[in-house]
Formats: C-alpha cells, structure tokens, sequence
C-alpha cells in the first residue's frame, strides 16, 4: 500500500485486467503506453510520466526494465521503428534509453534511507556456463560486428552472423547484463542502486506463447524436475518486489539469483545469491564498446564513469556492503 505502481504496456486492457484478477487497489498503481520497439515511443512516455510525477507530486524511486520479446519461429528478422532487430532493438535499446532518460529522475529520489533502484530482469541463458544457457544457440555478441554495423536488415545480429531468432534473443539478455554493470559503474557513485536479476524460470508465462505445443508441455516439466528453477508468476514477482525495495538487495552492480538446494527437493533459497555473470558480459572492451554505440544508436551521449563511491544511507547498507567486499 506504500507505493504507487506506473505500469508502462501496449495493452491497457491487459494491464487493468491483470490488476483486477490481482486484486490490487486502483489508487495504487497508474496505467501509461510504451512500446519499447519505438524510441519515439519511449521518449513520449517519459515525457509523460515526468509530467504524472510532478502532477501527483511524487518521486520515482525505482525503474524496473522487464519486458522482453521472442519470436523463435521466425525465418527472417523483424525491424522496429527505428529500423533495429526487433529483438535487440526492444530487449536492449528500448530498456537502454529508457533506463537512461529517467536515471536523473532517479537520483533525485530517496525512500526510507534507501537509494533508489534501477532494476534489469536477466535470464540464465545469457550465460553458456550456466545449464540453460549451454542449450544451444549460445549467446554470443562476437565482434559486435552487427552492433558496429547498425543491426539493420544487412547485418541484423550483434556479431554480423546469420539471423538466429533465440540467439537474437539471448543475445539481447547480455546486452541487458552489460548495461546493468555499465550503468553501475557509472551512476552508483550518483546514488543510484542499479542491478538485476533471474528471479527463476516462469515456464508458464507469454514469453513462450509462440513455442510448439510439445514445448510448453515439456519446458514447466524440464525446470521443475532439472533445472530445478520453476517458480510461479507471484513467486518471481515477490523476488523483483524484494530486489526494488528490501535493504538486503542494496547492492549496486549486483546479479541476483535464487539456486535450488543441493538436495534437489525443488525448493529455492529464502534470500537471492549475488552472481557473476556471463564471461562475455564481463569483457571491458566489448562492454565499453556495447555501451557507447548503444547511446549512439538511441541518440544520448554515453556518460562517463564516475570514481568516488557515496557512503551507505543505513546501517544495512553498510553491512550489505562490507559483506559484497569480502567475497
């Protein structure tokens, strides 16, 4: 009841209707249109919810970028507006400029002694070292050759080769990860908690509503009984909701993950683990280069990185910090 939710979707009757069938108060949560496929679309909307804050006279205390599409049966690439892979240009470029355009808005906020939070949804199959992530196609943004190029209809992957509508995807994943650790470095000393996290394997949800009928039959089975990280729609979304406001989570920088026990009963850790993630993602030159051209692409200047980090608004904080120290 303390926070007022702005739901940015497509589709406003879906929004109402997942906010009655949740039982969640109007007065708590307010409906706005983005499509993360078109910048222009993205500015309009912070343009929006810039006037709806100032309106209501509240701060925004934190940005959660979740939406994400996937077309894996597609043979040949989708554009958005812009002209961008489809997968990419809304996975990443739609999240980068937004994330961007509303940082500052950010750091003018505080909640309860917390920083606020900037928030990235990742996926276990950005990372080949991971089990998910060795099913192939593998993510892998090469040379960023495709990046370089554009992502245009001549050259649509990030690493110039073949399209490939998973790969395209799970490349768009990593794309995510890396922005989080650049944003990090870059608005963490600003205040600013910027992390993300896989808060488990929703194998029911519309990411996978253009899979076969085989594979959404066996996929629940294969993360419920392999994997082990199945987790329903209200189980993921309590994990985001702890990532955006618990002081536990107060970590800049940081890949959260919740790991099925040893004893592989199925059940998960009460508090997430932070988590490297993918070697790729880690490469300062391909992160570097990925971060620039990105802002090139959107149309911002890529901001530099900061030095000095402010000290922890709580005592939790502080712990939290020491503890992230020591590993």
């Amino acid at each position: 009841g303390d926070w007022i939710v702005v739901m940015a979707v497509r589709s406003f009757a879906k929004a109402e209707k997942a906010m009655r069938e949740a039982n969640i108060n109007p007065e708590n949560y307010h409906v706005m249109s983005l499509d993360l496929a078109s910048l222009t679309s993205v500015r309009q909307f912070v343009d929006e919810l810039k006037s709806y804050l100032s309106r209501v006279r509240l701060d925004l205390n934190a940005l959660v970028c979740n939406a994400a599409v996937w077309y894996p049966k597609d043979k040949k690439p989708r554009f958005t507006a812009d002209g961008y892979e489809e997968h990419v240009g809304t996975n990443h470029l739609g999240h980068f400029l937004l994330s961007h355009l509303l940082v500052s808005d950010l750091h003018k906020s505080a909640r309860s002694g917390l920083s606020p939070r900037l928030v990235f949804i990742g996926t276990e199959t950005h990372n080949p070292d991971s089990i998910a992530g060795k099913v192939p196609p593998q993510a892998d943004l090469g040379q960023l050759k495709g990046l370089l190029k554009g992502l245009g209809a001549e050259s649509p992957m990030i690493d110039g080769k073949k399209f490939e509508p998973t790969k395209a995807y799970k490349d768009s994943k990593v794309c995510n990860a890396i922005t989080m650790k650049q944003m990090s470095d870059r608005f963490s000393p600003r205040g600013v908690v910027v992390s993300a996290l896989f808060p488990g394997c929703v194998a029911s949800s519309g990411l996978f509503r253009e899979k076969r009928g085989w594979f959404n039959s066996f996929f629940p089975w294969f993360q419920k009984n392999i994997t082990k990280q199945y987790v329903t729609t209200q189980e993921a979304g309590h994990r985001v909701a702890s990532v955006v406001a618990n002081p536990l989570y107060s970590t800049s920088g940081a890949y959260w993950k919740w790991n099925s026990l040893k004893l592989g009963v199925g059940e998960m850790d009460v508090v997430g683990t932070n988590i490297a993630i993918s070697q790729q993602a880690r490469d300062e030159e391909v992160a570097g280069l990925l971060y620039e051209k990105s802002a090139e692409l959107v149309g911002i200047p890529a901001t530099p990185k900061s030095k000095a980090m402010p000290e922890p608004a709580t005592e939790i904080e502080r712990q939290v910090r020491s503890a992230n120290a020591m590993r």
